[in-house]
């Protein structure tokens, strides 16, 4: 049984659509609308302002406008995420699972613990994992930019191996890229 799925807006295509499907099998689900600290749509959903404030290092994602997508869409739950949450749970999924994430699933997994946290042991909360690191190459993989942001330094990145995994992921999206589809 699935008690709460939360996500970053952006556009709110994906957010409201999940929300309207989940809600119509299962009305007592809770939904998370997840952004980046000082996102303007946290405020419009929880003030009826829509007035951004503060910065991410993530893209897409804490837009600052409304779109179609969210004419008839509220939120259960209106999180914000910092830099340094969502680098943990980039790094956490990668080191732990293998997994080579980018900031918009970051900030959805970093949401979806704080959902957690908040309804308590014992439930189900889903997210979407969203983008690849490779998007954010020169940000997640360099380590001069991450600590100029006062962020955590994956440990892969340390002792000049930084170059590596931005070679290592520019291949990879090359050769999906040249996959053909189907």
């Amino acid at each position: 049984k699935l008690d709460a799925f939360s996500c970053a807006i952006g556009t709110g295509g994906t957010l409201a659509g999940v929300a309207a499907y989940l809600r119509s099998v299962s009305p007592t689900i809770r939904i998370g609308l997840t952004d980046p600290c000082g996102a303007a749509l946290v405020r419009y959903f929880e003030h009826g302002e829509l007035r951004g404030e503060g910065s991410s290092i993530s893209e897409g994602i804490g837009q600052g406008r409304i779109t179609g997508n969210v004419d008839h869409f509220t939120p259960d739950l209106c999180l914000e995420v910092t830099d340094g949450e969502m680098m943990e749970a980039i790094i956490d999924l990668h080191t732990r699972d293998g997994l080579a994430v980018g900031t918009s699933a970051g900030i959805n997994v970093a949401g979806a613990m704080q959902v957690a946290r908040q309804i308590g042991p014992g439930h189900t909360v889903a997210t979407v994992l969203c983008d690849r690191a490779d998007r954010y190459a020169s940000k997640l993989y360099d380590a001069d930019f991450l600590r100029s942001k006062a962020l955590r330094v994956p440990p892969w990145l340390e002792h000049g191996s930084a170059p590596k995994a931005r070679a290592l992921f520019s291949a990879l999206r090359d050769a999906a890229l040249a996959t053909p589809a189907g």
